[in-house]
């Protein structure tokens, strides 16, 4: 056999092999002996008459158009690794030629992009340091107060910023009701932003059974298309006006909240800091890494296939689909729910898609420049990580996950490891 390889545009270019020879001879007569099987010549069984009766009944370009087959797999792989292609996507077969002496396969053929590696050693940028003041400590502590916060119906007064107003409304456009507009005893709370930009503000001041009639605009891009951008007319009834009243920040609210091993307001400030202490800590590192990745990535030049991006953009919408179907919802729901279709859903992903892969590829080419290698060692390691963190045996880590794919983790990991330590130094 023999090859030639010409690559053309976004990594996609055409692999020419030739299988001639006893190769292809060989090809012909295995098939031949197949078709043959399969022939009825009167007065012979089937599959016993003669070989000069059969070939009269098997046409020679039968023979060979069946024949590729037998070939056609042999002649990609040579190829493959006489040019140490890396493919992406299955080959588009092509014949070139083909007679009883030899047949050229034309495969157009997608590989892995070359990547152009810019600066990625010594970067300019270096991790936020980390600080849990008083006032955060403070907020927690605010907020543990608010979870716990009791609405207490004021008897007199008016509607502030921060109650719960029980109000009756319905919507009007052009002095008619609308659909969806119409709510009763509905609890409020103002300032939670959660009405049409306007709604809310309007009842501050409003005392309990006043009725008012209050005028907004619907957003342009509000969901139902017929309200989008049009002007309208809420009737609005206040019932109840409830305050929140907040606990004491005490040792008895720390135990009515039921932390495990925290039961005073000391022990729940330094429970509070802790845990703030390693938010922000994962919060910096996690910018520190986008930065550093956006950094390289930007300084690299990469033609990415759009195979490679549709296959990103199918592993997006999958994962997609199964974090709304953990939160109790179907794809086709989101769908309805939303006004979007599959096209409107990939497009949205496509970007979030092409910058997986370009980062994937540019993690890979710094891998191979500094040769870094993974040992079997740090595989088996990983496996019992693995478990230990779903409570799973490393049997059945290792039948989920192939050790090629954790080893090909843990390299793309030690790349982004070996770019962040030699940064801002």
């Amino acid at each position: 056999m023999s090859s030639t390889w010409e690559l053309k545009e976004k990594s996609t270019g055409e692999l020419t092999t030739t299988v001639e020879g006893e190769t292809w001879k060989k090809a012909q007569e295995k098939t031949f002996k197949k078709l043959a099987k399969n022939v009825n010549l009167p007065g012979f069984r089937k599959g016993h008459a003669p070989e000069s009766l059969v070939r009269k009944q098997i046409s020679t370009q039968h023979i060979l158009m069946e024949a590729i087959d037998e070939v056609a797999g042999e002649a990609l792989s040579a190829g493959v690794e006489e040019h140490n292609l890396q493919l992406v996507a299955r080959p588009e077969l092509g014949i070139d030629s083909i007679d009883e002496e030899k047949v050229t396969f034309k495969f157009t053929v997608t590989v892995k992009p070359e990547v152009k590696l810019g600066a990625y050693k010594g970067l300019d940028i270096k991790k936020e340091e980390v600080n849990v003041t008083d006032e955060d400590v403070n907020a927690e502590i605010s907020r543990l107060q608010d979870r716990f916060a009791e609405l207490v119906v004021k008897e007199e007064g008016c509607v502030e910023n921060g109650d719960t107003a029980v109000i009756d409304f319905e919507g009007f456009k052009d002095g008619v009701a609308f659909e969806g507009g119409k709510g009763e005893a509905y609890p409020l709370v103002i300032g939670s932003g959660s009405f049409i930009p306007g709604f809310e503000e309007q009842l501050v001041g409003m005392k309990s059974e006043e009725t008012k009639e209050i005028n907004v605009t619907f957003p342009e891009e509000y969901q139902a298309e017929e309200l989008a951008g049009q002007e309208a007319v809420f009737k609005v009834t206040v019932h109840d006006i409830k305050a929140k009243v907040l606990p004491e920040a005490n040792d008895e609210l720390i135990k009515q909240a039921e932390i495990k091993d925290v039961e005073t307001l000391d022990a729940y400030k330094e429970y509070a800091r802790k845990n703030l202490q390693e938010s922000k800590e994962r919060a910096a590192q996690q910018k520190f890494e986008n930065d550093v990745l956006t950094a390289v990535v930007e300084a690299s030049e990469v033609e990415i296939p759009e195979v490679m991006i549709e296959e990103e953009t199918d592993n997006l919408v999958r994962e997609f689909e199964q974090r709304i179907q953990s939160q109790g919802f179907s794809l086709d729901q989101f769908k309805q729910i939303t006004g979007q279709n599959d096209e409107m859903i990939r497009g949205e992903m496509r970007n979030d898609a092409e910058s997986r892969v370009k980062v994937r590829l540019v993690l890979e080419a710094v891998a191979v420049e500094e040769k870094l290698a993974i040992e079997d060692a740090d595989v088996d390691a990983e496996v019992e990580r693995i478990g230990n963190m779903y409570s799973m045996p490393a049997e059945q880590v290792k039948q989920l996950i192939s050790r090629d794919a954790i080893a090909y983790d843990l390299r793309i990991r030690k790349a982004l490891e070996l770019i962040e330590e030699s940064a801002g130094k």
